[in-house]
């Protein structure tokens, strides 16, 4: 009978490839080069993971310091949003998070994992899938805890999640982080009284 996978040495097999994909991206990730660079092999990495593509939205996965983690630990410790305003003051901190070098040094890996789920579906697209879809969750129950209905706060977190995502394409490309904000701060001027018409 075969031994089941350990789980430390999995955990720590996923912080060491996320760490990997961070500085070399996804574009040519291959399991010898990535197996060399860990110091197993790739036969390994299959053995616990099965898949490159399931080792990558793994470790995608289990980042604790990921946004929407974040995001999750501020309404645990705040408590959801009572108001429109109250909603704004959670983007804004929810936003606010980005300015943390740990996390801008994460997301060009999502931006890649993005564009490659474009090309390729079958392998990357349900991560980005999966990413958007809890954020999306996420901002709905939000959203009906101010008293929309479900159609409408899923709507308006659809709306208020891919605009945010939207936002942060270009400060990716070009660093200008204050232009983005302030773009981030004009969308939030436009909605919040959408949010007060209940």
């Amino acid at each position: 009978m075969a031994r089941p996978p350990d789980p430390a040495k999995r955990r720590d097999l996923l912080d060491r490839v996320r760490e990997y994909m961070i500085h070399n991206g996804v574009a040519d990730l291959s399991l010898r080069p990535l197996a060399r660079a860990l110091g197993t092999s790739d036969r390994m990495l299959l053995y616990y993971f099965g898949s490159k593509e399931r080792m990558v939205a793994e470790a995608l996965t289990v980042y604790e310091r990921r946004p929407l983690l974040r995001a999750q630990r501020l309404l645990d410790t705040a408590g959801s949003p009572r108001d429109a305003a109250g909603l704004r003051r959670f983007m804004e901190d929810t936003w606010q998070q980005f300015s943390n070098p740990d996390l801008r040094a994460t997301l060009p890996l999502y931006l890649e994992i993005l564009a490659a789920g474009l090309l390729h579906p079958d392998r990357y697209g349900p991560v980005m899938r999966d990413v958007l879809s809890e954020w999306t969750r996420l901002l709905t129950s939000v959203f009906r805890g101010l008293g929309m209905t479900e159609a409408r706060a899923g709507t308006e977190a659809s709306l208020l999640a891919d605009a945010s995502f939207g936002l942060l394409l270009a400060p990716l490309t070009d660093g200008d982080w204050d232009r983005a904000g302030a773009a981030f701060h004009t969308l939030l001027d436009r909605l919040e009284p959408g949010w007060q018409d209940l």
